[in-house]
């Protein structure tokens, strides 16, 4: 007797694969990182024309230089980010096909600037610019783990192939032997 079920549970003849990228990009835990990442864009947007602005303009020459490099790395970082959920979901919804999704992939760099919070002066930023560089590292971290989880996924099903099936192996290895013995 079989045990092999379907992804729906119910029973099946052959093993059904289930694509890691594919159930998230589905899921709501996508929606939702989906959503919480174009809003932080968006809070990070209003705040840098905003109170950012403002909250520069106070600072001193070494901290003017730090709040300006550490604003355009936390800038290119979201952009990143917000380009790779954008392809995602490019991807779910049919709008490119999965080799377009890998094409460009490749050129978001989902790098990691090292962390700045051990930078002298860091503390000397506004609260608003390191809270939102410390939200936007936590975002940096779960999707970097997701594409690495789907990369090495997908590399995976593309090296193995069709699964091997023991059951003919056996069979031609008897085959074999009993071909020898006749000869």
């Amino acid at each position: 007797m079989s045990n092999v079920f379907s992804v729906d549970g119910a029973h099946s003849g052959g093993a059904t694969t289930v694509s890691f990228g594919e159930r998230f990009q589905s899921s709501e835990q996508f929606d939702h990182i989906f959503r919480e990442g174009m809003a932080l864009v968006e809070r990070t947007a209003s705040y840098l024309d905003g109170p950012g602005r403002k909250e520069a303009k106070t600072l001193s020459g070494t901290a003017g230089v730090l709040y300006a490099t550490e604003s355009m790395r936390l800038t290119t970082r979201l952009l990143d980010l917000a380009s790779w959920l954008l392809i995602r979901r490019a991807l779910r919804e049919g709008e490119i096909t999965e080799e377009e999704a890998q094409k460009k992939r490749r050129r978001v760099k989902l790098q990691a600037f090292g962390r700045p919070s051990h930078v002298k002066g860091y503390s000397d930023l506004p609260n608003g610019l390191r809270g939102l560089i410390e939200e936007s590292f936590a975002l940096h971290d779960r999707i970097s783990q997701l594409d690495r989880a789907m990369t090495k996924l997908q590399e995976a099903d593309a090296l193995s192939g069709p699964a091997p099936n023991p059951v003919a192996q056996q069979v031609g290895l008897l085959e074999r032997a009993f071909a020898s013995k006749l000869s």
